[in-house]
C-alpha cells in the first residue's frame, strides 16, 4: 500500500482535506470532487459522523483513495482503519497512532514544524511527513530549505496552502499538498449551489495540474 499511496499522492498533487462541522455539506463535497476528479481525500475525525462517511465514501468511489486526518489517538486510528481509512494523518507525532498504523499496516503520515521534527518522524518510520501549519513555517521557501536538507523523505506541506500558491509549493519539493478550507467551497454548497461549488473545485484542482 506505501507505494500506492506514494504514486496516487504524486499524481494528485493536490489531496481535498474535508472539515465541516456539517456531514451532509462535507458529505457533498467529496462526492463533488470525486466527481471532479480527485482521486485522494482526507476526511478528518472533526467531521461528525467521520467513520460512517468514510464507509459511505468507500462505497461510492471504491476508485477514490481515503485517509483519516486529525487522528489523535490510537482509538480514532483503529476506528477510522476499520471504516475504510487505507491512511491516517495527524497534525504531530502520535506514538499510539503511529502503533495502530504499524499494527494494521497502513502509512502514517504525521504532522512536522521543525527540521528536527521531520527527521524524527522519517526515521520512526512515517510514509509521508505532513508540514504543518505549512504557511505559518515559512512557505515554499520553508519546504525548499527543508528538501534541500532531506532530499530523500516525502513532503506534504498543508495549512495554508491555496489554488494561488499550491504549484508553488510543489515546484519547491513537495510530493503533494493538503489543500482544506481554500478547496472546499462551504459557501456555495450551504447555499445549495452546487454549479458554483463545482466550477470553485475544478478551478482548484485545475490550478496545479
Amino acid at each position: 500500500m506505501t507505494d500506492h499511496l506514494t504514486r496516487a499522492l504524486r499524481t494528485a498533487r493536490i489531496v481535498p482535506v474535508i472539515r465541516h462541522p456539517d456531514t451532509t455539506i462535507a458529505e457533498t463535497a467529496c462526492h463533488l470532487l470525486a466527481e471532479e476528479g480527485a482521486r485522494v481525500l482526507e476526511i478528518t475525525m472533526t467531521v461528525p459522523d467521520a467513520n460512517g462517511l468514510l464507509q459511505r465514501l468507500g462505497a461510492a468511489h471504491p476508485d477514490v483513495i481515503l485517509g483519516a486526518g486529525t487522528v489523535l489517538d490510537a482509538a480514532q486510528a483503529q476506528a477510522a482503519i476499520a471504516s475504510g481509512a487505507q491512511f491516517v494523518v495527524s497534525p504531530c507525532w502520535c506514538d499510539t497512532v503511529a502503533a495502530a498504523c504499524r499494527a494494521a499496516q497502513i502509512p502514517y503520515l504525521p504532522g512536522a514544524m521543525t527540521p528536527g521534527e521531520v527527521l524524527h518522524h522519517a526515521q520512526a518510520s512515517a510514509h509521508v511527513v505532513k508540514v504543518f501549519p505549512a504557511d505559518a513555517a515559512g512557505g515554499p521557501g520553508f519546504l525548499r530549505a527543508l528538501r534541500a536538507v532531506f532530499p530523500d523523505i516525502a513532503l506534504m506541506p498543508t495549512g495554508g496552502i491555496t489554488p494561488g500558491n499550491a504549484a508553488d509549493y510543489l515546484a519547491a519539493g513537495a510530493l503533494c499538498v493538503g489543500m482544506g478550507g481554500n478547496l472546499l467551497p462551504a459557501a456555495a454548497l450551504e447555499a445549495d449551489d452546487e454549479a458554483t461549488a463545482r466550477d470553485l473545485i475544478r478551478a482548484a484542482l485545475n490550478g496545479a495540474r
